[in-house]
């Protein structure tokens, strides 16, 4: 590939055209969801590209609607009171942002309390929201679907655990299977008779009965709920994990089986304000462990995978077009901030072709990935020159972005790294050099300092820039520069290209195309 931007949407690969200028799309560009749960009532409002959207508004109460559910039959009364409350406010932000009608689902408190109609005839009387209750199976498959809005075509089990219920739902090829529902929420849990060893057979027994419905389920378990979230929150506090992004973050039995072991244990209020979860939320995660050690050892899955993306995010995929949920969700994003923000929207898909001969014998996953970088490349212009390098670190290992494992991230900071400075001498990476191999490592100075080259070469991002040629057996870098781009060819361009030369252990040589 010689560097040209085509126009076909072949070009693009297995990634498609971007899809967020699509007017069908365009629909997607903001959009507001409420979730009433047993323990809290939550407003998220998305907006951004449509299939990975950011998060332009987020908030959640605690009401704890489902607070005593189980013995008294009635939804909490105080937890109505603030739950009213959160939908009123919610709805006034609503309208001061322009949204079109929220969305409204509300799960198990409200469909297991007598007064659970009533009470959402009352939200939509007070406020003109209406709130759909949904039964269990769907609130599995809504949950289901959130998965899916971050990892397009995965398979495994989703497990998503509220306050009064637990759901698992099976997915498989981007689709959603068999579903079931089952009352293993904390809420429930803590306000069963036989203390710990009575709560255990219940779990046992209730699980048996959940692997005996769904059958064999030994592929990936995504963990779903805030409980999970709280647990993995624990977990990287015990490991001394640098990064604390929570989605995609992966757990083993072991590492499960050792922090439910600290959880019962510890001063769970240390241990609370250690790991910044919320008094109301920490009360519920030992009941959670619990569940989680059963599905575990009943289950067996091979691999844990945190999801961030649950319930709310299954109500946004449910309004996707097919055509917008085959996409990958990190390059529309990354397609969507070069749009944004980039100084030349669109060389970063002349840069992609530009650097990718030097990665001819990567793997399709990697290459997503060294497309990623291409796009970002220079979306932090605006910052300080003496910090875009870190800036670009810290965006690429911290951002709300789908379909990236941790260890992508921390190779997709260090190529942006590397794209603004080239060495790393103090930079913020060095926290999270274990998560990358030193192959990676290397790979991703490379690619960065491959963009740091070809940033050199900036032009319209239609005009031919050239090619490289990489025989990585013999260690020679060619490069011929197009008629348009030899005059770029300066002595800084020199110097960076000596760089790449060097990362590579590579003879470096340049010649005008004939």
């Amino acid at each position: 590939m010689d560097g040209t931007a085509e126009t076909s949407d072949a070009d693009w690969g297995p990634f498609g055209r971007p899809l967020f200028n699509d007017p069908a799309s365009r629909k997607l560009s903001r959009v507001g969801v409420v979730d009433v749960g047993s323990n809290s009532v939550r407003l998220v409002v998305f907006d951004g590209a449509a299939r990975s959207p950011a998060y332009f508004y987020n908030e959640k109460i605690m009401c704890a609607l489902g607070d005593g559910v189980s013995e008294t039959g009635y939804l909490n009364p105080q937890g109505r009171v603030r739950a009213l409350a959160a939908m009123q406010r919610f709805r006034r932000l609503a309208d001061g942002m322009g949204l079109e009608p929220l969305t409204a689902v509300a799960t198990a408190a409200m469909r297991d309390a007598t007064d659970g109609a009533e009470f959402a005839a009352e939200i939509e009387r007070e406020t003109g929201v209406k709130v759909w209750i949904i039964d269990g199976e769907e609130e599995a498959r809504l949950s289901a679907q959130g998965v899916l809005l971050g990892w397009p075509g995965s398979y495994g089990l989703v497990c998503d655990i509220g306050g009064s219920s637990m759901e698992l739902a099976e997915i498989n090829d981007g689709q959603v299977g068999k579903r079931v529902t089952s009352d293993l929420g904390p809420l429930k849990l803590r306000g069963l008779k036989g203390g710990k060893r009575g709560r255990k057979a219940a779990i046992k027994e209730r699980v048996a009965a959940l692997s005996t419905f769904m059958g064999p389920q030994s592929n990936r378990l995504f963990l779903v709920g805030g409980s999970w979230r709280a647990l993995a929150r624990i977990d990287m506090y015990r490991r001394a994990y640098p990064l604390h992004v929570q989605h995609e973050y992966r757990m083993s039995r072991r590492d499960v089986i050792a922090t439910a072991k600290m959880i019962d244990t510890a001063d769970l209020e240390e241990l609370r304000l250690a790991c910044g979860i919320s008094a109301a939320r920490m009360e519920l995660v030992p009941y959670a462990a619990e569940v989680l050690k059963e599905v575990l050892a009943t289950f067996k899955p091979h691999d844990i995978a945190l999801s961030s993306y649950g319930i709310r995010e299954g109500l946004l995929y449910e309004q996707m077009p097919q055509r917008v949920r085959d996409r990958d969700p990190l390059i529309e994003a990354c397609q969507f901030a070069e749009a944004k923000d980039a100084r030349l929207p669109g060389f970063g898909k002349t840069l992609y072709h530009f650097v990718r001969p030097i990665f001819k014998a990567t793997s399709d996953e990697r290459r997503r990935i060294i497309k990623a970088a291409c796009l970002l490349h220079d979306v932090s212009w605006r910052a300080h020159p003496d910090y875009r390098a870190d800036i670009c670190f810290d965006n690429a290992t911290r951002a709300n972005l789908g379909g990236l494992r941790h260890f992508e991230r921390v190779y997709l900071g260090v190529a942006l790294m590397y794209r603004y400075r080239n060495k790393p001498d103090g930079a913020p990476f060095t926290t999270f050099v274990d998560l990358l191999s030193e192959a990676d490592r290397h790979e991703a100075e490379v690619l960065g300092k491959a963009m740091r080259f070809g940033a050199m070469l900036w032009m319209s991002r239609d005009t031919r820039m050239g090619a490289f040629s990489w025989a990585p057996k013999k260690k020679v870098l060619k490069l011929e520069l197009s008629p348009d781009s030899w005059p770029l060819f300066g002595e800084v361009a020199q110097a960076r290209l000596n760089s790449l030369g060097d990362a590579l252990g590579a003879t470096v040589s340049v010649q005008l195309e004939r």
